[in-house]
């Protein structure tokens, strides 16, 4: 079936109508060996991407919309592209059992307006969320990087382990989670697939046994402490997108090389604000971003013996790369 939308979904559509891609439909357009290289081009080639709107919409239940905006940046032609994510946050509905988020991707086309696609954001905000942090892995990560710690067993933790796959050797995975059963599912998901897994139940010992650490979690306090990180580690930090929340502790930026997917994470990530409030790290000692590293203007990895950290907080500017991805895999001749 490939990117195709499947045959029933297709069958139904008149050539011109707007295009609807489900969870499933989503997941199958956006392999990482797709996805990754999508990335790279387009954080090299850029796109205008305004800051998150937020909107209160209930100030007693926190409910907020989320609107995420980019579009291809030049001269305009058939094949570049509008986008925007629109994000509804309700954390009352876990009270009911119900996801407390709930996305959609709108993609138009940006030489004529027209709508061309709605696709499902949830799955294209995991999927682009790890890819992101497995491309800025192929430029900051030892080549000869083979075991991988994942910390966090949610929903985008699990897929870490796929993503890193794409560029790195990876042979080995160690999972731990604060919850042991929630370790042990992962690990046991990832040998279903074909892994070489196992629960890490000793977070330091696996965080000095590791070449790459990658972090998904919601966790407010370090999880990770720099003293335990072995020299030539790539540490990947994806959870903290608040200043109250954090995965790292200072001396991580201390010892670590210094990498963001977008400026915006020196405001918004505690792993980042934090450091800075206390001197840790000086903002002009951040290395780069990774449009920058992808565009070749700061250097990537420097030596074996290097630390690297890479911070993500997420960007329009994925979510486009990857929305377009979706669109052409599905309209290719």
């Amino acid at each position: 079936m490939g990117n195709k939308l499947s045959e029933s979904s297709a069958a139904s559509r008149p050539r011109d109508a707007m295009l609807h891609f489900t969870a499933e439909d989503t997941v199958r357009a956006l392999p990482f060996d797709a996805l990754v290289p999508a990335l790279r081009q387009g954080f090299a080639r850029g796109a205008h991407t305004p800051p998150r709107h937020h909107h209160t919409l209930d100030e007693r239940s926190d409910a907020t919309l989320l609107l995420m905006p980019s579009w291809t940046p030049g001269t305009w032609a058939e094949g570049d592209f509008v986008g925007v994510k629109l994000v509804n946050v309700f954390p009352r509905n876990a009270d009911q059992g119900r996801p407390a988020l709930s996305s959609a991707y709108l993609l138009a086309s940006a030489a004529t307006g027209e709508h061309l696609a709605l696709i499902d954001g949830n799955e294209l905000t995991r999927r682009r969320t790890v890819a992101t942090s497995a491309l800025a892995a192929s430029y900051l990560a030892r080549p000869d990087s083979a075991t991988l710690l994942v910390i966090g067993a949610g929903h985008i933790a699990r897929l870490a382990a796929a993503a890193y796959r794409s560029v790195l050797d990876i042979r080995t995975v160690l999972v731990h989670d604060r919850t042991p059963a929630h370790a042990e599912r992962l690990a046991g998901q990832l040998r279903a697939e074909g892994m070489d897994a196992r629960v890490a139940p000793d977070r330091a010992e696996a965080v000095a046994s590791a070449d790459v650490i990658s972090c998904a979690t919601l966790a407010t306090e370090p999880l990770v402490r720099g003293e335990w990180l072995r020299p030539g580690s790539h540490l990947d930090l994806i959870g903290s997108f608040r200043p109250t929340m954090r995965e790292a502790d200072d001396t991580c930026v201390r010892r670590g090389s210094v990498y963001v997917d977008t400026p915006v994470a020196l405001a918004e990530s505690g792993d980042l604000t934090q450091p800075i409030a206390s001197g840790a790290l000086d903002r002009d000692g951040v290395v780069g971003t990774l449009p920058q590293l992808c565009r070749e203007e700061v250097p990537g990895r420097r030596g074996d013996e290097e630390i690297t950290v890479f911070k993500t907080v997420g960007s329009g500017l994925a979510d486009l790369a990857a929305a377009a991805l979706v669109y052409r895999g599905a309209t290719a001749d």
